[in-house]
C-alpha cells in the first residue's frame, strides 16, 4: 500500500477554479422529447445542477425547424416551425438550466450536398446559399428572445457547429468552408443581438494545432467580433473494436490535459485573444459511445483527476454527456453498453455521478491543497473538506492511504467529527452487479431497483479531539469526498448514546 501524509497549513491559498458544474453534455437535441430523458436530466439537476447543456442537432430534421413550401408560380418560401424548440427549452428551463447552443447541422432542404453523420443522419455539408442559413439563425434566435426575453437568450452562449477538422462532421474538413459559415453565422447572430457571446471553433485533438491557428489568424484578419474558443478532450487511443465495443488505452495523467494546455497557450500567444476564454465544450474518457470504461470506477477516478486541473485554463468544460439516452449509432441494447453518461437507462448512476457530485459538494472555500491524488478547501467557516482519488490500472490493485494533517488550532481543540462517502469497486460499483447478475439487457424493475440501491456510496463517520487528522484508505479505483468540522455533543436529556449502543443482557437465572 502506498502511504502518503500531507500537513495542512494556514494561510496557504493554491490556485484552483471549480468549474465543473457550469455546463453538461447531450445527445440531439430532439431526444430531449423523451420521458426517460428528461427524468435522467431531473435527477442530475436536482442533486448536482448545471447551469448549460450543450449537444448537437437543434436543426436536425426531428427538430422540424426549418420549413419550406412551393408558391403557384413555383417560389421557394421558406417558414419555420418551433413547437418542438418551445417543448425542448421550456423542459430545460424547468429544471434550471439553459442550453449552450450549438448551431448545427445543416437542414436537407438548405445543404449543399448529402453526406451524413450518425444513423439519424445529420446533414455536415455547407449550405447551398449562407443568405438562407443566415436567415434561419436570425429566425431561431428572434423567436427565442420574443418567448424567453433578451436578458434571458442573450446570455446563452452560441457555438458555431461541432467538429469541423473533422471529415465525418464536416465534409472534406475544409477549413475555407468553416471560415466562411463561421464570418456568416457570427455577423447574423450579432446582427439579432450584438450581446450574444458566440464561440469555435470546437475542434477535436486532429490536427488541431494548425486548425486553432488558422482560426484566429482568420478571425484577428477578418476583425470578427469573436467572444470565446472551443475545442474538445478526449484522453484515449484509438479502441480495439469487438463487436459493438471498443476498448482503448487511456492516456497517462501526464498528459490528461495536454491538449488544453496547448490551447491555452495558443491562444494567449495573440495579443488581440489574450486571456480569452476557452471553453471545452465536449470532454471525456473515450469519444465512442460504446466503450465500456464509461461505466467504470477507473472513469470516475481518472475524471476526478481532470475535474481538479480543467479549471486551470477553462470556464467550462463539458461532461458529455449528463445520460444514456443516445442515439449516435443507434439505440443501445443494454443499460450498461459503454455511454458516456453519467447516468445509466433505468436512472442508475455511474461512479463518474459521484465524482461530479462530489466535486459540487465542495462548494466555495479556498484551496490549501491539491496534488495527483487529492484536493482540499477549507471553507469560511473553518470546516474542512476535499475529494481524494485513486487511479490504478487493471494490474495493481493498489491502495493508497492518504493522511491530512489539519493545523493544531484548526478546531480549537473541540470536539470534531470527520465524514467519509466512498464510491469504489466494492461498494459502488453497478456495473459490477448487473455482471453478476448475468448482463440482462432488460433488467426487470426488481433488478433495476436493485442497481439503483446499489449505486450509492459508502458513509461513515467518525469523532475526534484536538488536532483533526483526516485518514483515507482509498481501494482500486475509488473516489472519496471528506469533511471535517466541529461537532460538540449536544445530548437531550437522558439521553446516553453509550448506554444505548452498550447495552447488557440480564442473567438467565433472574429471568
Amino acid at each position: 500500500m502506498q502511504k502518503k501524509t500531507y500537513a495542512l497549513t494556514d494561510g496557504v491559498s493554491i490556485p484552483f477554479n471549480n468549474n465543473t458544474c457550469v455546463c453538461i453534455g447531450t445527445g440531439r437535441m430532439g431526444l430531449a422529447l423523451h420521458k426517460e430523458y428528461f427524468e435522467q436530466l431531473k435527477l442530475v439537476q436536482e442533486q448536482i445542477g448545471f447551469r448549460w447543456i450543450r449537444g448537437h442537432g437543434l436543426f436536425n430534421e426531428d427538430m422540424a425547424i426549418y420549413q419550406e413550401y412551393k408558391t403557384p408560380n413555383g417560389e421557394i418560401v421558406p417558414e419555420y416551425n418551433f413547437t418542438y424548440l418551445d417543448f425542448v427549452m421550456d423542459s430545460y428551463l424547468s429544471l434550471g438550466i439553459r442550453p449552450f447552443i450549438e448551431l448545427g447541422f445543416m437542414p436537407w432542404a438548405i445543404a449543399s450536398g448529402e453526406k451524413s453523420v450518425f444513423y439519424w443522419r445529420g446533414n455536415v455539408t455547407p449550405p447551398k446559399d449562407h443568405t438562407q442559413w443566415n436567415a434561419l439563425v436570425r429566425a431561431t434566435l428572434t423567436h427565442l428572445i420574443e418567448r424567453y426575453g433578451a436578458q434571458e437568450v442573450t446570455s446563452w452562449p452560441i457555438e458555431v457547429w461541432n467538429e469541423p477538422n473533422l471529415n465525418s462532421f464536416w465534409a472534406g474538413a475544409n477549413r475555407e468552408a468553416y471560415f466562411k459559415l463561421f464570418h456568416e453565422t457570427i455577423l447574423a447572430v450579432k446582427s439579432v443581438d450584438d450581446r450574444f457571446r458566440v464561440g469555435g471553433p470546437a475542434i477535436c485533438g486532429v490536427d488541431d494545432v494548425s486548425w486553432l491557428k488558422d482560426f484566429l489568424n482568420f478571425c484577428r484578419d477578418e476583425k470578427l467580433p469573436l467572444d470565446f474558443v472551443t475545442r474538445h478532450l478526449y484522453d484515449i487511443s484509438t479502441p480495439e473494436t469487438d463487436g459493438r465495443y471498443g476498448y482503448p488505452k487511456l492516456n497517462p495523467i501526464s498528459r490528461a490535459c495536454a491538449e488544453t494546455e496547448r490551447s491555452r497557450k495558443i491562444i494567449d500567444s495573440y495579443q488581440e485573444f489574450r486571456g480569452m476564454e476557452m471553453h471545452v465544450t465536449e470532454f471525456n474518457t473515450s469519444y465512442s459511445p460504446h466503450t465500456p470504461i464509461h461505466d467504470t470506477n477507473l472513469n470516475a477516478a481518472y475524471i476526478a483527476y481532470l475535474l481538479s486541473r480543467l479549471g486551470d485554463d477553462c470556464v467550462s468544460y463539458s461532461y458529455w454527456t449528463f445520460g444514456d439516452i443516445f442515439e449516435e449509432t443507434g439505440v443501445p441494447f443494454t443499460p450498461f453498453h459503454g455511454g458516456f453518461g453519467l447516468i445509466a437507462n433505468g436512472k442508475i448512476r455511474k461512479p463518474t455521478f459521484w465524482a461530479f457530485k462530489f466535486f459540487k459538494d465542495l462548494g466555495e472555500g479556498v484551496c490549501v491543497h491539491r496534488s495527483d491524488e487529492a484536493i482540499v478547501l477549507k471553507k469560511d467557516n473553518g470546516s474542512y473538506c476535499g475529494v481524494a482519488w485513486n487511479i490504478a490500472t487493471f494490474e495493481s490493485g493498489d491502495e493508497l492511504s492518504l493522511s491530512f494533517t489539519l493545523p493544531d488550532n484548526a478546531f480549537s481543540g473541540r470536539e470534531y467529527c470527520v465524514i467519509i462517502k466512498t464510491v469504489d469497486e466494492t461498494v459502488c460499483n453497478p456495473l459490477k452487479n448487473w455482471h453478476d447478475m448475468g448482463e440482462p439487457a432488460n433488467p426487470s424493475r426488481k433488478q433495476i431497483d436493485l442497481l439503483r440501491s446499489a449505486a450509492q456510496p459508502l458513509v461513515t463517520t467518525k469523532r475526534g479531539t484536538g488536532s483533526p487528522e483526516i485518514v483515507l484508505t482509498l481501494a482500486h479505483n475509488a473516489v472519496v469526498y471528506f469533511e471535517a468540522f466541529p461537532a460538540e455533543i449536544n445530548s437531550d436529556r437522558g439521553f446516553s448514546y453509550e448506554r444505548a449502543v452498550n447495552v447488557e443482557f440480564a442473567d438467565e437465572k433472574v429471568l
